[in-house]
This record gives C-alpha cells, structure tokens and sequence, in this order.
C-alpha cells in the first residue's frame, strides 16, 4: 500500500516545468499546479447557470456567465488556498502531506503570501463586478464562510461543512446572474452542494486522518471513521435527491433524469471502492468528484438543447 510520503511526490507538473522559477512558490501556494479544486468550486455555479436557463427556456446557459464562473472560480480557489495556507502554515507544518507547501518549508514569506493573496482577491472583484448588483452583493456575502473556514478544524469535527457552505455557494450565482433573484431551485441545488462537498471532504481528509488525531485537527473523518461509507451513503444521497428536485422544479427533463441516473452510479462506485486506509485510494475517489460534477453539467445542457433547441 502507498505512502502518505509516495502520494505526496507525484511526477512534476506545469509548475515545476514550465512556469519562471520565482513564480512557482506563489503557483503551488495557489494550488495551480493542483486543479481539482478549482473545477470542483467551479461546477456548482456552472449548474446554478443551467438552471437558470431551464427555467427561461433557452438551449444553452449563458456563455458569457460560465466564462467568469471558469476564471473566477480558478482566481478564487488561489485566494482561498493562499488564505487558508497562511492561518495553517504552522499546522501545515506538522503534517507529512502538506509540509512541503511554500509558507511552512520557507519557500515564501507570510508578507508576500498576504499580498498574493489580495492581488487574487482584485482580480475575482473585477470578475464579480461583470454581474448585476444582486450577485455582487450574494457574492460577497460568501466570504464569510470563506473567512471562518480555515478555523473550524480547531473547534469542531465538521469543518467540511463550513467548507460545504463556501465552495457550494456558486449554486446560487448561476441563478442570480440571470434573474437578480433567488428561489426554490437554487436553494435546493446549494444544500446538495453542501451535501456533495462534505462528502467528497471526508474522502480527502482520510488522507491526513493520523496527523490531525496527533496534532488534535478536527475532521468528518475523524468523527466518522470506520462508519465513512454510511455517512457518505447519507450524504450523497442526500445530494442525489437535492439535485433531482431542484433541476425538475427548474423544468428539466428526461435527459436530465438519465444523466442522474448514472451520476447515481459513480457516487455509488465512489463509496464501494473507497478504501479509507489507503491514501491513495482516497485521493483518486476524491477526484473522481470533477467526473460526478462534470456529468451533472453535461446532463442539464443535453436536456436543454434536446428539449429547448
């Protein structure tokens, strides 16, 4: 069975390959070299926008709007990272996986990590500003969440749900961006986000689960354990039955219902598979969640050019 130590020494990236030397401490500090969760904040907004053009009839989402929710969810996962490094770096520290990042190995100064950090935060205002004055209100009102997240595993075994609430709040600006507005479905379609992060959360804080008992870091998958796949079966059910309910109140379709049909199957297969002592195991059904995202997306966009085009 693999290492913590042989996961965390994967082959070398973009990063390491392509980018200016002085500039790969600040792009590992974002996390560019490691995407995932930049698609993973993405997709939720990408099906908030859907959505909404179910809702209006039209054979496609907002090009434009998707466009900002790519780079911005990008931009912002950066900021995040940055933000979440800086209040963890002596956490990050004692943690196999994570000591190598820039702050805690020295590669960058908590100064200069600070003022990458708001130059990310810039460029996602400008992005915000491209939406109607709702959004840009919704859309800053997520960083509280934001702003408490990194905290939460001091003081409770369920920061995955704070997490939950912060990276799913693009469920809601989709929606708004078309209608300066919220309702039902959106609502319906952020708590199956909040269900879908904590669950694929779980998966990936096994990977840290004997370093945050020693240190006292709290986690899901500290308080679940063994239990993991229960809770998972819960969670993602609870996702499954979310989502379901909010893309027919938004007028989808039969596609849509064959594409939940299979995203059932792969959340399924996640929970089957997953073996929470194995590291890597662990990692790969986390990833699988771009797949889980990526489906849901293709769904709702079928389903409007097949049944508005």
């Amino acid at each position: 069975m693999p290492t913590v130590t042989e996961i965390t020494s994967p082959p070398p990236s973009w990063v390491d390959t392509l980018a200016p030397e002085a500039l790969r401490p600040f792009l590992k500090l974002a996390r560019a070299d490691k995407p995932i969760g930049g698609w993973l904040l993405m997709w939720p907004c990408c099906w908030s926008a859907a959505l909404a053009a179910e809702a209006k009839g039209w054979h496609a989402p907002g090009l434009w709007h998707l466009a900002l929710f790519l780079v911005g969810a990008h931009v912002m996962r950066g900021a995040g990272c940055a933000y979440n490094d800086i209040l963890d770096r002596d956490i990050d520290a004692r943690v196999e996986r994570t000591r190598g990042r820039p702050l805690p190995s020295g590669q960058i100064s908590v100064r200069a990590a600070w003022a990458f950090m708001l130059a990310l935060c810039g460029m996602g205002l400008i992005i915000l500003l491209q939406f109607n004055r709702f959004s840009q209100l919704l859309g800053l009102l997520s960083l509280l969440p934001v702003a408490i997240y990194p905290l939460m595993k001091r003081i409770t075994h369920w920061p995955q749900a704070v997490l939950g609430l912060a990276f799913g709040w693009g469920a809601l600006m989709g929606w708004a961006a078309e209608f300066s507005a919220l309702a039902l479905p959106p609502l319906l379609l952020y708590a199956a986000s909040i269900a879908w992060i904590i669950g694929y959360d779980t998966i990936y804080a096994h990977q840290d689960r004997e370093d945050d008992a020693l240190i006292g870091v709290k986690s899901t998958a500290l308080k679940f354990g063994a239990s993991t796949p229960y809770w998972l079966t819960g969670f993602y059910g609870a996702f499954w039955l979310l989502l379901l309910a909010a893309g027919f109140l938004a007028g989808a379709g039969w596609v849509f219902s064959v594409a939940m049909l299979v995203l059932a199957a792969q959340l399924f297969r996640q929970i089957a598979a997953l073996d929470i002592g194995d590291p890597a195991n662990c990692l790969k059904h986390f990833r699988s969640n771009h797949m889980a995202g990526a489906l849901v997306f293709a769904g709702l966009v079928a389903d409007l050019a097949l049944a508005h085009g």
